[in-house]
């Protein structure tokens, strides 16, 4: 069971955002991630449930941030209920889209688990729900993954593979590469892997 923690800062100015501390773990139903977030200073300031499955869809998603809450999960594409910080006004929405997106690593590791791609793959279209901080504000994006190669290092614990996706924002053609080693994500904008208890799980 990896668990560790990221550094989250803004991917343009490199203002240092939160603390990801973070467990995540293959499990009967799929794959679940969950962590608590801290700003610079140290303050609670937010949280992250999210439980795959063997899929790689969203079952359930369970987001926290500034008193703001996403509950979520894939049905008719994806569907959440977003309520703001005095618990009185909770807004439905349904998107037909695959997956969710946020600034949490755990979402580039469902899309990875979604897509399932090889380095022999051509570059796949995905549809998300992009979840904003600091007031989660659902917005559609679409991007195209594609895996650009796999390799594998030693390592005192044993061999890890690595694999580096070319991630294309299609409204800007921005492009941006993610480096994920099983169920954890190494490097990507705008994300750094600080601490890291035990390796990463293989998923089969």
């Amino acid at each position: 069971m990896p668990r560790g923690r990221y550094s989250l800062h803004d991917p343009h100015d490199h203002a240092p955002l939160a603390a990801e501390h973070f467990q995540c773990a293959p499990g009967p139903s799929g794959w679940r991630y969950v962590s608590q977030l801290t700003t610079p200073s140290g303050d609670h300031s937010g949280s992250v449930d999210l439980t795959l499955d063997e899929l790689g869809r969203p079952i359930r998603l369970e987001l926290h941030a500034a008193s703001w809450q996403v509950r979520g999960a894939a049905l008719d594409g994806v569907t959440w209920v977003r309520t703001d910080p005095t618990g009185t006004d909770a807004t439905e929405g349904n998107v037909r889209a695959h997956a969710f997106a946020g600034t949490s690593p755990a979402f580039l590791i469902a899309t990875t688990r979604l897509l399932r791609l090889t380095p022999s793959s051509a570059a796949t279209r995905v549809r998300l729900v992009s979840l904003t901080e600091p007031v989660l504000a659902p917005r559609t994006v679409d991007q195209s993954w594609a895996l650009l190669k796999r390799e594998t290092h030693g390592t005192d614990n044993g061999p890890l593979t690595v694999d580096e996706y070319q991630v294309t924002a299609l409204d800007t053609g921005e492009q941006h590469a993610v480096h994920i080693a099983g169920d954890v994500v190494l490097a990507a904008p705008g994300i750094e892997l600080e601490e890291l208890e035990s390796p990463p799980s293989v998923f089969g």
